[in-house]
């Protein structure tokens, strides 16, 4: 019996010999073959084996979910294989729309009594930075495996991946303490602007990957939300560069 699963969180050769060394030390694995450019990893078995049995074998970055199924054998047990549950894109995202709309009023509320624009987006900046800093920090090993998938700089240059949690925070707090905001806009229209790069290429060619926006703790899809969020960013900094 042969099954073909998609898996996310491999990144290298490595993480290749890893998923396969883990899956075949499982009891009725026959065989297990891995495709970092696919991001599948096809196994062989003489047994029906649950997708949640194989998950458990595997470390906590990578994240296995069936994608078709060729058998060789006619067996009642594979009717009762469970069947993964595909959320919709808003459940899926709701993590970060709360986020989202908790900074939104935070910062709006900080000057509610004499409004501002600029100070507005200030605020709105530094907060995000900071909290999506924190969720990266609350994986550090994890988090640059799943970041350089997309990023283009953090595909070439690994300690990028280490130091972009740590880049995130330094802006935020220059944001909220106006401290140097002109070279903190500068380094946003780069940082996320790399970032932008990878993201569109990801979208454009529908690779089935995580969003290491918010880390590792929570598992969001890339989806067209991530691009929209970097994109606002962007435009916030454009904006007060200008002005």
């Amino acid at each position: 019996m042969k099954h073909t699963h998609k898996l996310e969180g491999m990144t290298c050769n490595n993480c290749k010999a890893s998923v396969e060394k883990y899956l075949n030390d499982l009891e009725h694995i026959t065989n297990v073959s891995a495709n970092l450019e696919k991001g599948e990893v096809e196994v062989t078995m003489d047994k029906p084996i649950a997708t949640n049995v194989l998950q458990k074998a595997l470390p906590e970055k990578y994240q296995l979910s069936e994608k078709n199924e060729e058998s060789v054998f006619t067996s009642a047990n594979t009717s009762t294989m469970p069947l993964a549950e595909d959320k919709t894109k808003l459940e899926q995202l709701k993590p970060l729309l709360l986020i989202i709309f908790y900074l939104t009023a935070a910062s709006a509320l900080l000057h509610y009594k004499d409004w501002s624009w600029n100070e507005f987006m200030l605020d709105f900046m530094g907060l995000f930075y900071i909290v999506f800093g924190f969720f990266k920090m609350l994986d550090l090993k994890g988090f640059p495996d799943s970041f350089r998938m997309y990023d283009p700089l953090a595909k070439r240059l690994p300690i990028y991946g280490w130091a972009y949690p740590f880049i995130e925070t330094a802006l935020g707090l220059m944001f909220l303490m106006r401290f140097e905001v002109g070279i903190a806009l500068i380094s946003t229209l780069v940082v996320l602007g790399i970032t932008t790069i990878g993201v569109t290429q990801t979208l454009i060619d529908k690779k089935s990957i995580r969003c290491a926006c918010l880390g590792t703790a929570l598992k969001l899809p890339m989806t067209e939300a991530t691009l929209i969020e970097n994109t606002v960013m962007i435009a916030m900094a454009l904006l007060m560069l200008i002005n």
